[in-house]
């Protein structure tokens, strides 16, 4: 019994090896698992559900595969691919998450996100979240000409890439108070996560019991995945070439 958690393929027609992985992720690794969850930014930007590009349409296609097979696939909204939507649910079988949510894995309560809503440190993204998350400026950008919304996603794109080459390494990651107070506030003990790319087990203490924070690696030069088991979990990583050198540590929960 394995659920799988992966986030930030970041997929996109520019980069094609890294959906070819996760294409064969989606026959081979996750064909066998209990479910898949995708914690956020499955594609590199999405301008909704009406842009039937070739591409997307692939790994879409790929999912319902998966989906078909008995094998329930979660997609959670990222900063990249916000405005997934219904379309998306059936065009690619899987079901869209609220952010955040609580899960239970195997007996362990768990809470998921994507992660961005707690880089608290970076106040002109979370100014710019606000807004973009909004329904009406969803369904005033989602009225325009898809050549419009093309045009604004790159725009878009651009100026992530000079927020991110300007801002302090700090401020992109997590905040511990806020990771606290989620935790805290839904009871839970163990928090996974993407976003960051910053793939990693941290163990802490909050409120004198210990506690736990998974965070996600990314598919921009590797596959990625954490593997949880009943009793043990694996923070796996493999890269593209060679084929088959896959790394990981398996860990007891306790």
């Amino acid at each position: 019994m394995t659920t799988l958690f992966v986030s930030d393929l970041h997929l996109d027609a520019l980069e094609p090896a890294a959906g070819a992985q996760f294409i064969d992720f989606l026959r081979e690794r996750a064909a066998t698992a209990d479910a898949l969850y995708i914690l956020g930014d499955l594609f590199e930007s999405w301008i909704g559900d009406d842009e039937q590009d070739a591409y997307a349409g692939s790994i879409c296609q790929a999912l319902h595969q998966l989906s078909a097979r008995g094998v329930p696939c979660y997609v959670m909204h990222g900063n990249r691919d916000f405005l997934l939507q219904r379309g998306f649910e059936q065009r690619s079988g899987a079901r869209l998450l609220c952010d955040p949510v609580l899960v239970d894995l195997y007996g362990e309560r768990a809470l998921l996100t994507h992660g961005d809503a707690l880089c608290t440190g970076d106040r002109s993204y979370q100014m710019l979240r606000g807004v973009v998350r909004r329904p009406s400026w969803q369904r005033r950008f989602l009225g325009l000409p898809l050549s419009v919304r093309r045009a604004l996603a790159q725009q878009a794109r651009a100026g992530s890439r000079r927020h991110t080459q300007r801002a302090d390494a700090d401020i992109m990651d997590v905040e511990p108070a806020a990771v606290a107070a989620a935790m805290r506030a839904c009871g839970v003990r163990l928090l996974i996560h993407g976003h960051t790319h910053r793939p990693a087990v941290h163990d802490f203490e909050l409120d004198g019991m210990p506690a736990r924070r998974i965070v996600l690696g990314a598919w921009h030069d590797q596959g990625s995945c954490l593997a949880w088991q009943r009793d043990a979990f694996r923070l796996e990583a493999w890269p593209r070439a060679p084929a088959g050198n896959a790394s990981a540590a398996t860990r007891p929960l306790s």
